[in-house]
């Protein structure tokens, strides 16, 4: 059996953790796992100070941002974990959710009243999948409304 290496994936939009610390992707073999995303952007300053709608934005479009480097889609993630700092943002993560995934979505664990390791932070999410386990992008029926 051929050993499985794993790759550690980057993206210039999220600030890699300092040695020692964490990584914040993988893949191996035809899997990824990303590390929890938070709402900082590439100049690493906090998007959204207390709104729970824009921290969840900010934090799919870094997950997205791993996802896409590992060779993926947001169609092949198939498990998140959210973390609330109050349980009340659940209906702004849910919204935010629906603008990064479309038909079946990921099986989610979403924890609430907690507390996140820097000050400020409202939401954090991660992820696992299996590279093109989401099938072909569907093609949109003609003359079909949404």
């Amino acid at each position: 059996m051929k050993p499985i290496r794993k790759r550690r994936i980057r993206v210039a939009q999220v600030r890699e953790p300092g040695p020692g610390l964490w990584s914040n992707c993988f893949v191996a073999g035809d899997q990824f796992v990303v590390a929890g995303q938070i709402a900082y952007d590439r100049n690493d300053r906090l998007v959204g100070p207390g709104d729970p709608y824009a921290q969840s934005i900010q934090a799919l479009k870094n997950l997205k941002a791993f996802v896409e480097a590992a060779g993926a889609r947001m169609a092949d993630v198939l498990k998140i974990n959210v973390y609330l700092t109050d349980i009340r943002y659940r209906p702004a993560f849910v919204e935010a959710r629906k603008k990064f995934f479309k038909g079946d979505f990921p099986a989610a664990v979403v924890v609430g009243d907690v507390t996140l390791a820097y000050p400020g932070l409202l939401v954090e999410i991660d992820a696992w999948g299996v590279i093109g386990c989401g099938g072909k992008p569907r093609k949109s029926a003609r003359g079909r409304g949404s």
